[in-house]
């Protein structure tokens, strides 16, 4: 018998989502309310789990569903929220899967900017409720974040965490339910004085890019950045942190540059301009690197385990 998750909300992250738990083995409830959008996404699906090395033909236990209230919420494991990024929203989601999920089932949500506590710290069953925060896209970012909420039992993110070490995920514990949880903490830190040097004219987008790709975000596959100190010394941290981070910026407001750009509507490839031009045929052509890139990394990740 196939273990059993409910995924709700069938856009690129739950498409994804579903992909690795089908590629595990498990049976998906997925529930998209909008059914001319049930062929692409059992399509993406299909696509994903080929991606994940796993035969597409696993998609056949895939079921799709229109309503919320509509699967055997009985027999799953997890379900797991991947609606809109709209607090109003996933609210009411909660409100509503807090009256048909049995207890001691983990709720969890997909959101990255909203706070499980925020999310579900209305609803009588707040304590099986956690933030499981995948990263785009979702199959092939093998870190995944389990966050325990202000009102979460510790021995749901147990069980949680459990579920995604036994489908190959990389996780990683939260213990507190802050903004930004961990990982995109540590990336706003790096956005900020990406976006400050442009600011300030130190460095052109372009090489802002260059300077993370080819630099020390080389290294970031191979170690992580506290790895990387340790075995450079960290006495020499030490003395770098008392030289550079005078200088650094601490802004608790976003870039200038980056308001304007949005103000413009210069979003990136969705309107054609952010920094620099996005033809259709130059999207395409970077959307397919960066993925074969990702894969590649996916092979190296694997053959270290």
């Amino acid at each position: 018998m196939h273990r059993h998750a409910v995924i709700i909300g069938m856009g690129l992250m739950g498409c994804d989502i579903a992909a690795i738990f089908l590629a595990g083995g498990w049976r998906v409830t997925a529930v998209e309310p909008n059914e001319a959008h049930w062929p692409a996404a059992t399509a993406r699906v299909q696509s994903s789990i080929g991606q994940l090395d796993g035969d597409p033909a696993l998609a056949a236990h895939l079921a799709l569903m229109a309503a919320a209230d509509a699967p055997d919420y009985g027999s799953a494991e997890i379900v797991v929220e991947a609606i809109p990024e709209k607090l109003a929203l996933k609210q009411a989601l909660f409100a509503q899967l807090d009256t048909v999920v049995p207890a001691g089932v983990p709720v969890v949500s997909n959101a990255s900017g909203y706070r499980i506590t925020d999310i579900a710290g209305h609803i009588a069953t707040r304590a099986r409720c956690a933030n499981l925060h995948f990263f785009l896209p979702a199959h092939l970012v093998p870190g995944v974040e389990v966050v325990q909420g202000e009102h979460t039992d510790p021995a749901i993110c147990d069980a949680v965490a459990s579920i995604m070490d036994g489908l190959g995920r990389k996780t990683i514990r939260v213990a507190r339910d802050v903004p930004g949880f961990l990982a995109n903490r540590i990336q706003h830190a790096l956005m900020r004085e990406a976006f400050s040097v442009i600011d300030q004219g130190l460095a052109s987008a372009e090489d802002v890019d260059r300077a993370v790709r080819y630099c020390f975000g080389f290294r970031y596959l191979a170690a992580g950045p506290i790895t990387q100190k340790e075995l450079a010394g960290l006495e020499t941290q030490l003395e770098a942190g008392r030289t550079i981070y005078p200088s650094l910026c601490n802004s608790p407001d976003p870039s200038p540059t980056l308001a304007r750009l949005v103000a413009e509507n210069r979003l990136g490839p969705k309107t054609g301009r952010g920094f620099r031009d996005w033809p259709p045929e130059v999207t395409a052509r970077e959307r397919a690197r960066y993925e074969r890139a990702l894969l590649a990394a996916v092979r190296i990740l694997r053959e270290e385990d």
